[in-house]
């Protein structure tokens, strides 16, 4: 008879840790969830931003090939220094 009291006590602790554990889990699953979810908006967001970078670069790339392409026609003849740079025989 006196361990009747202990195995209660036993038993009710047991339903008490597992209860406990039930909720833990259950708290960690939804963490997971908002953690994938917040992980995805900011990969998306990542992605849109090297989208944008690789548009720029290809941008710039064009304006400097028209503005090289407008000032320097000849790459005989220099504008910025003023003068002829062709080599000649004498």
């Amino acid at each position: 008879m006196p361990s009747t009291p202990i195995l209660a006590l036993v038993a009710l602790g047991l339903i008490v840790v597992i209860a406990i554990a039930v909720r833990v889990l259950r708290s960690l699953r939804r963490f997971a969830r908002a953690r994938t979810l917040v992980g995805d908006g900011v990969g998306d967001g990542v992605g849109l931003l090297k989208a944008r970078r690789a548009a720029l670069k290809v941008a710039f790339a064009e304006r400097r090939r028209q503005d090289s392409a407008q000032t320097r026609a000849n790459p005989a003849y220099d504008r910025r220094g003023g003068g002829d740079r062709r080599i000649t025989n004498g």
